[in-house]
């Protein structure tokens, strides 16, 4: 299949200019978020998040974004799925935030811990009912017989708890990415494209570079 059909001129005229950028990275970020948000940007709070195994082998998929500071970025998922059980083997991850409207993209690296059980269960309290009793459900990556077999438990979960509050499972809950990392990438035309890097150095310290595209 030949997809050069699919090739578009990137028509942004907005540069990415070492002078023009905030010298610190997560100021920058924000900035770039806000921008997505304020640009009614489908699901800007959705991720890339690529894990992989201690001898290697990668795997990535599509989170959400469940918070940010200068501590690192939030998301939730079963400690036991397969990106729970790498995380445990091996807590370095990379993070992707493609804007396409904006021809922009953020690249993070950093090492994952998981967060608070008091912040899970705020968390988790948080979320709609029906996103509770999921949880419940079935265990994340495991192998079932078929969606009747989801649906039935959905259905056993509700009658269990009714109208009761609905606790955090002990298999569920937050983690936090802290960057060492952070690529900022502007689309530009002629391909052309923008590409400023921030690595923290040995003192803690955000030193900037300009990558060839």
């Amino acid at each position: 299949m030949n997809t050069d059909k699919l090739r578009r001129e990137y028509q942004s005229h907005v540069e990415l200019i070492e002078e023009s950028v905030a010298k610190d990275p997560f100021e920058q970020f924000e900035k770039w978020f806000n921008d997505a948000t304020e640009a009614e940007i489908d699901l800007p709070d959705a991720m890339t998040l690529a894990t992989a195994t201690p001898n290697g082998i990668p795997s990535a998929r599509m989170v959400v974004l469940r918070g940010f500071d200068r501590n690192g970025f939030c998301f939730y998922t079963d400690y036991d799925s397969q990106k729970g059980k790498e995380l445990a083997e091996n807590p370095q991850a990379s993070l992707v935030f493609y804007w396409r409207e904006l021809d922009r993209q953020v690249r993070c690296n950093g090492t994952v811990e998981k967060m608070t059980p008091a912040e899970s269960d705020a968390y988790f309290a948080s979320r709609p009912n029906d996103s509770k009793l999921a949880v419940w459900t079935e265990r994340q990556s495991i192998v079932i017989s078929g969606r009747e077999h989801l649906e039935d438990n959905f259905e056993k979960a509700k009658l269990a708890y009714g109208d009761k509050d609905i606790p955090r499972p002990p298999h569920w809950g937050g983690y936090r990415l802290r960057p060492n990392m952070f690529e900022f990438w502007q689309g530009c035309p002629s391909r052309l494209h923008d590409r400023i890097r921030y690595t923290l150095n040995d003192n803690s310290e955000w030193e900037m570079s300009r990558f060839s595209p």
